[in-house]
């Protein structure tokens, strides 16, 4: 036997039986893809679904701020809109997915 063919013979030896290069060039992939699908996707998701329901939620009277900082009461309620009071005689009307939250008491002693 020659040095050649014992070399030849133990490189062929380990390529037949091992699972195949583009299955274990995938899990890497599909890893990521999991681990973004619990850090990003599903929170996001929920945040959304909780936004929806306090917009759902609103009544008149409701003390709200919107997504630009104003600070109102909710004094009318359309289909897309929302009429908030944020001063003794002003009013705005605004789309109803402006509403950032609802305020706290804590926050209203401030």
């Amino acid at each position: 036997m020659n040095v050649f063919e014992s070399v030849a013979w133990a490189q062929g030896a380990g390529s037949g039986g091992g699972v195949p290069s583009s299955l274990v060039s995938i899990v890497p992939f599909v890893l990521i893809f999991v681990l973004f699908y619990f850090l990003l996707i599903l929170p996001q998701q929920k945040k959304q679904k909780q936004q929806k329901g306090m917009l759902e939620a609103l009544k008149k009277g409701d003390k709200v701020i919107t997504s630009s900082g104003i600070w109102g009461t909710v004094t009318n309620l359309g289909k897309d809109t929302v009429t908030l009071q944020i001063a003794d005689t002003t009013k705005i009307k605004i789309q109803r997915e402006y509403i950032a939250r609802t305020r706290s008491e804590e926050e209203e002693q401030q």
